[in-house]
């Protein structure tokens, strides 16, 4: 099958609905998606047949809401299309209402107190303006698979979609506020578009099977450096190996069957660390896609003897991984707000909504630092080419210039399209961007688009996007009340420009984002600088924040202390089961593999005193094993006896802070001990494979 016949196989798209769809239901279907019309029942009934004869076709035999709750991961309960008769049978049937609605148990699921463990129902409802798709197992089993947001009885949001939606309908009015106080009156809708880049680690099943430390935590607690990281540089970019190559084109292809337009895919910076990254989408299909990828990745690599990690640091000392979230806006006229076309200095509109979303960032960035926020993502801020906690913006020097000069009430000088010549005559004149790209930076103006490169690569992206859009909301309305009362808009949107860079400018850095002196520099502007989940969490349950999501109604006071209490609690967790992890580690592998060593070498030093021969080397590595050993012992005491008070402490951020403060510090120093073992005993007699296997055995 060719690619373009591969490519949306397993949709219920356009083309789909365009033909099985009588011409007046299509018509009803579309302005829904495009308008956001409610769906009447009657077009839901004929809908519903048709994807259910559709997706039969192609194999179905039930069909599930698929949902996304606040555990981060998806979630799906599979109902048959069948119904009994009354002689016995059964037949095969799907309604509007089953299409529309769903209804699955919300006691397990957390809820952070939005509903108490007796108070179980909860409802799915379709997200249409998202494709129906089917998702087909290993086995061959198929189900039509409907994108839906979930909620409470009483009408609260219990997921990630639910909040990204609303976020969606309160940037889009404000937008368009502004283009219709700038004359623009012929646009009916902006919508977020993302395009996230998935970043991920492979490694062979045998060497995963044998670390329980990434089966249940997804990273190595434990594990001594490989000789050889990623110092050469030879990694990124590099060719391809088969055996990857071969991973790559089977994800690629379920993907595709997926609707999911998986476009670039190559070897990251670390050794088994790629990439891949998918066309620009609206923002909730890219985040339905994106949990799509995750766990297509996952289920794919299992096929070929590989385990797909998506922990942001499974391994000390190499590159973490992230999700670079690139977020524009678009119009339905297909116009991209945040393009600055051949002349950004005249460019009045894209000067507008770029000082309204520095305006948005540097007010808000507590916020995003939130939405970034957990436990597996702090090993990897502001290490190994990831961002740092600082939030900052680049905007590249000649955009930096442009609203410098406007700042000062200075003149502008267009410069025009520009062009790179490297001095060989057989390679063409490239046009330069008027921006370069900052891979530190956190917040990054990449051409026409921002890209947050803080995103955790295990995490939803549904957060971060419906706190993009709110911040972004908040200054565009700001901005179109202003430019509403103005006599003179063109005057207006200057001062605009010009109040904005002057108040938020602090918070543009075009330098390294790595260097120190950038910490003490970004101190002395009051950014904030936020280090761990535990204290950037509380950013979701200030006041600031409850003014701004309950004013766009996007979040309400309750939904986000919902939020704050299970990430909270969802942290504590994640460092209580590393810690047991490693205790189990410790206690029945690692102490009885160095106690054998230690046995083989007092044997060793035995064998040689007896024949009067003195055995130097064997006696200093038994004295600095002891050493190790009672210092691990000892550790390993200190550690238990952490999580012991921490399990034992009820208030959910105190719990918090003690896995911060004392369990997870003392997980640090037994660590230390173990690897320090690890590059004494045997390789042999050491019970778990190495870096070196982890990483360079593909």
């Amino acid at each position: 099958m060719e690619l373009t016949e591969i490519f949306g196989s397993n949709v219920f798209n356009d083309k789909v609905m365009k033909e099985r769809l009588p011409k007046q239901v299509y018509e009803a279907m579309k302005e829904t998606i495009e308008k956001d019309v409610p769906l009447g029942p009657d077009v839901a009934d004929v809908v519903a047949n048709a994807m259910k004869d559709w997706a039969i076709e192609k194999g179905a035999t039930h069909y599930t809401h698929w949902f996304q709750p606040l555990t981060g991961v998806t979630a799906e309960k599979h109902d048959s299309f069948i119904s009994p008769t009354e002689d016995g049978g059964v037949i095969v049937e799907f309604s509007g209402k089953q299409l529309i609605q769903g209804e699955p148990d919300a006691s397990s699921f957390p809820s952070g107190g939005l509903r108490a463990t007796f108070e179980a129902r909860g409802y799915t409802a379709w997200d249409c303006t998202s494709p129906t798709f089917l998702k087909t197992d290993e086995a061959g089993n198929v189900t039509l698979t409907i994108p839906t947001a979930f909620y409470s009885y009483n009408g609260e949001a219990l997921d990630k979609k639910t909040p990204l939606l609303r976020s969606m309908k309160a940037v889009s009015k404000q937008a368009l506020r502004v283009l219709r106080a700038l004359g623009n009156t012929t646009a009916t809708k902006v919508t977020p578009t993302v395009g996230p880049e998935q970043e991920y680690f492979l490694v062979d099943k045998k060497f995963y099977l044998d670390r329980i430390d990434l089966m249940l935590a997804g990273r190595t607690i434990f594990g001594a450096p490989a000789p050889k990281g990623q110092e050469l540089e030879d990694q990124y970019f590099g060719a391809i190996k088969d055996r990857v190559s071969d991973y790559m084109a089977d994800l690629n292809a379920e993907l595709w069957k997926m609707g999911i337009t998986s476009k670039t895919e190559h070897n990251e910076v670390a050794p088994a660390q790629y990439e891949m990254a998918p066309v620009f989408t609206t923002a909730n299909i890219a985040t339905d896609h994106n949990q799509l990828i995750m766990e297509t990745m996952q289920k794919v690599a299992l096929r070929h003897d590989l385990v797909c990690l998506l922990h942001e640091k499974p391994y000390v000392g190499i590159n973490g991984s992230g999700k670079h979230n690139n977020w524009s806006l678009s119009t339905d006229e297909g116009g991209n707000l945040l393009e600055p076309g051949r002349t950004p200095g005249e460019n009045v509109q894209f000067l507008l909504f770029v000082c309204a979303m520095i305006k948005a960032v540097d007010t808000h960035a507590d916020i995003l630092r939130a939405t970034c926020a957990t436990a597996g993502n702090d090993h990897r801020l502001g290490a190994g080419e990831a961002p740092p906690a600082i939030i900052s913006i680049f905007m590249g020097e000649e955009l930096t210039e442009i609203l410098e000069k406007i700042s000062k009430g200075e003149k502008n000088s267009t410069k025009g399209a520009r062009f790179v010549t490297v001095g060989v005559d057989t390679l063409p004149a490239i046009p330069r961007d008027n921006t370069d790209r900052n891979r530190t930076s956190s917040f990054a103006f990449t051409g026409n688009k921002f890209e947050l490169r803080m995103v955790g690569s295990a995490q939803s992206i549904a957060g971060s996007n419906a706190a993009l859009n709110t911040i972004a909301a908040e200054a565009f309305d700001e901005i179109a009340t202003r430019l509403e009362k103005a006599d003179d808009t063109n005057a207006e949107a200057a001062a605009i420009i010009r109040e904005a860079y002057k108040k938020h400018g602090r918070i543009i850095f075009n330098g390294n984002n790595y260097a120190e002196d950038w910490v003490k520099e970004a101190e002395k502007r009051g950014l904030p600088n936020v280090r761990d989940s535990v204290d950037a969490l509380k950013a979701f349950v200030t006041d600031k924040a409850f003014c701004l999501f309950e004013k766009y109604e996007v979040l309400s006071r309750k939904e986000l202390h919902s939020r704050y209490d299970i990430y909270m609690e969802t942290y504590a967790k994640q460092i209580n089961i590393e810690a047991l992890t490693a205790i189990d580690m410790v206690k029945r592998q690692f102490i009885p593999a160095v106690t054998e060593y230690a046995t083989f070498l007092a044997g060793s030093i035995g064998s040689f005193t007896s024949v009067s021969i003195s055995a130097p080397v064997q006696e200093d590595l038994l004295k600095k094993i002891a050493s190790l050993l009672a210092s691990s012992y000892k550790n390993l005491a200190r550690l238990e006896a952490a999580v012991a008070k921490a399990q034992r402490t009820e208030d959910t951020v105190r719990k918090a802070e003690a896995y911060r403060d004392r369990v997870f510090t003392a997980m640090q120093d037994l660590r230390s001990d173990i690897d320090s073992l690890e590059m004494i005993v045997s390789k042999n007699m050491w019970p778990v494979p190495g870096y070196t296997d982890l990483l360079f055995k593909l």
